[in-house]
């Protein structure tokens, strides 16, 4: 094993490496911080740093690092298959007209006064329901993506509720993944976990709900002419066929994912009720399969954003829609927004993701075969005295590991394993901590900040899916970030910190 300084020399390295590749930081002076580039060369040369001083410091040899770099990647192999069945049914559900159904109701039934709160809730009933953060982002948050952006809403605000409402789900909903493998990995039991942690996301959903309702305010003024909304909703109608039909390809989906059917499965055979449905519209097998691969392209509606004048627009519809001539520049704006929007999709749309999420875990795999992150955090675990440092330490912990292993799993899994022995011997004053606080702790970190790593498994599905780069969407993604801090909060003041009996505990 490494020593201390010599992982911590590594730690600090990799982050000026990843940090400076990727950051854009402009200074007074006029000097500049950072390359801003793609994560992906950055978190190579990290992995090959790392490589090369596992071989100097802990004289590692190269078939073991191989083999570290293998296991980790292995670890997503599940990750990496949804992402490529997500990119084939974004490409279906756009040529099938399933998210411009969405989209065309949307707009009809939401204000946008009220379309963030609205987006926070809808996405947090339906992942309560399903159990999955990435069935919700990839289903009605593409829709509502969609529906914010015919609203006027910026997308990296839309994408942030999105995903604070899908992980409010995803954290407590007992069909969850991570909500059952926190407290296998704690020693906890199931319900006993989510009761626990309603303590902490109960209050930092409602500090949300505000902040949603208090920004949608800005939109109040500036409320979408009624004309803007007839323009999308117009070419939409002349591009692809609009009727509730839509629906049936994402509530499939749904149903399945309540059902509690595997994820690949599910969303492959939503990807089929879109194909079947562009094909009864008439759109041809090689459409399909085009559409499935690389990805909807918007035909009409790319033609209209380039058009001169209303009368092109309006000989390119063909009478599908009729624009006055005081709406051009209305309707063009319209176009090169819609077409920004929907040409996406298919596998070829989610490689650059796949890559950055396997660059990223061959880096994990090198940091835990070395072992450099697990001194880091025994050190860290040793200077711990009282419950806010137990708290604080898995919550630091956990987010380290989401961003050196890359994966939310592992997050929730290293820490837990290595904090459960100091949570089973914490004692004061005859009673012992229960297992339910180390199993909360390790979902209001690991769970949730792990979407706010652009390299990580869930950050980087999110970005794809959604269309917006991690780091814009971060700021508003209040509940994965805020609920770390109000779990801090109520340790330090000694709130909903559960105890057992001392001899309750020995006994169990």
């Amino acid at each position: 094993m490494p020593s201390f300084k010599q992982a911590l020399l590594v730690l600090i390295v990799d982050s000026v490496i990843i940090s400076y590749g990727v950051l854009d930081i402009h200074f007074e002076s006029g000097a500049v911080f950072g390359l801003a580039l793609s994560a992906h060369i950055p978190l190579f040369l990290a992995a090959v740093f790392t490589a090369v001083m596992g071989g100097v410091f802990v004289g590692k040899p190269w078939r073991d690092v191989e083999e570290g770099m293998i296991n980790g990647i292995t670890v997503a192999m599940q990750a990496v298959l949804i992402l490529l069945a997500v990119g084939a049914l974004i490409g279906a559900w756009i040529l099938s007209g399933v998210v411009p159904t969405m989209i065309y109701y949307g707009l009809n039934l939401l204000s946008p006064q009220y379309f963030l709160l609205a987006s926070l809730l809808i996405c947090a009933i339906v992942s309560l329901s399903t159990g999955s953060s990435w069935s919700t982002s990839g289903t009605v948050g593409i829709a509502l993506m969609g529906i914010g952006a015919g609203l006027g809403v910026p997308a990296p605000v839309t994408a942030g509720f999105v995903i604070s409402g899908a992980y409010f789900g995803d954290k407590i909903s007992p069909l969850s993944d991570t909500t059952n493998l926190a407290p296998a990995v704690a020693g906890s039991d199931l319900f006993n976990h989510i009761r626990a942690m309603l303590w902490t996301t109960i209050p930092t959903m409602i500090i949300v709900s505000g902040i949603a309702y208090y920004m949608g305010l800005a939109y109040v003024g500036g409320a979408i002419e009624a004309s803007r909304i007839s323009a999308i909703q117009q070419l939409m109608s002349a591009e692809f066929s609009i009727s509730i039909y839509g629906f049936i390809p994402p509530l499939l989906v749904l149903l399945l994912a309540v059902l509690k059917v595997p994820a690949i499965p599910g969303i492959v055979a939503g990807m089929l009720a879109a194909a079947l449905m562009a094909l009864l519209q008439g759109a041809g097998l090689t459409s399909v399969m085009e559409a499935l691969y690389s990805g909807y392209v918007p035909s009409m509606i790319a033609e209209v954003s380039e058009a001169g004048d209303i009368a092109s627009v309006n000989e390119i519809v063909k009478g599908a829609a009729v624009f006055a001539a005081d709406a051009f520049e209305t309707v063009k704006e319209v176009a090169g927004m819609l077409n920004g929007l929907l040409e996406r999709g298919g596998l070829t749309g989610m490689l650059d993701t796949v890559a950055l999420i396997l660059v990223a875990l061959v880096l994990g795999g090198v940091m835990e075969t070395c072992g450099f992150l697990e001194v880091l955090l025994e050190r860290l675990m040793r200077s711990v005295k009282t419950v806010f440092g137990l708290v604080a330490s898995v919550i630091a912990s956990c987010i380290f590991t989401n961003m050196f292993l890359g994966d939310q799993y592992l997050a929730l899994v290293m820490p837990g394993r290595m904090f459960r022995p100091a949570f089973d011997k914490f004692e004061k004053d005859g009673r012992k901590l229960d297992p339910r606080l180390l199993s909360r702790t390790l979902e209001d970190s690991g769970t949730l900040t792990s979407v706010l790593v652009p390299w990580n498994t869930c950050g980087a599905y999110n970005s794809g899916v959604l269309g917006v780069p991690t780091l814009s969407y971060l700021p508003y993604a209040f509940l994965n970030y805020l609920n770390p801090v109000v779990a801090l909060v109520m340790t330090r003041l000694g709130i909903a910190i559960p105890w057992i009996d001392a001899t309750e505990r020995r006994a169990g």
